[in-house]
């Protein structure tokens, strides 16, 4: 099983919008099997806004997922929206 972890710092609040296009893409999706988007309530100074937690079969999946023509039309608006994004991928074991 691949996990795949997005973290997200917002230029404004669009989090609503990008919450719900997020969602979205497990129906739209085959390669995808689960998708949680969570909204950070702490309000930290090392927090980031929003996390995406993803799981995938394998690598490849992720790699179907990552050039989907669906995933890359949130992915413009993401870039659009944001300040910064850092992500981790790895094996559960």
């Amino acid at each position: 099983m691949i996990v795949h972890i997005v973290m997200f710092r917002f230029k404004e609040e669009n989090l609503k919008e990008v919450t719900s296009k997020l969602n979205a893409l497990v129906d739209l999706i085959p390669s995808l099997n689960s998708m949680e988007v969570g909204i950070d309530f702490s309000k930290s100074e090392r927090a980031f806004d929003m996390s995406l937690y993803s799981k995938f079969d394998t690598k490849e999946a992720l790699g179907e997922y990552a050039v989907h023509p669906e995933h890359l039309k949130v992915v413009e608006l993401i870039k659009s929206v944001t300040l910064e994004s850092k992500v981790v991928d790895y094996i559960l074991n």
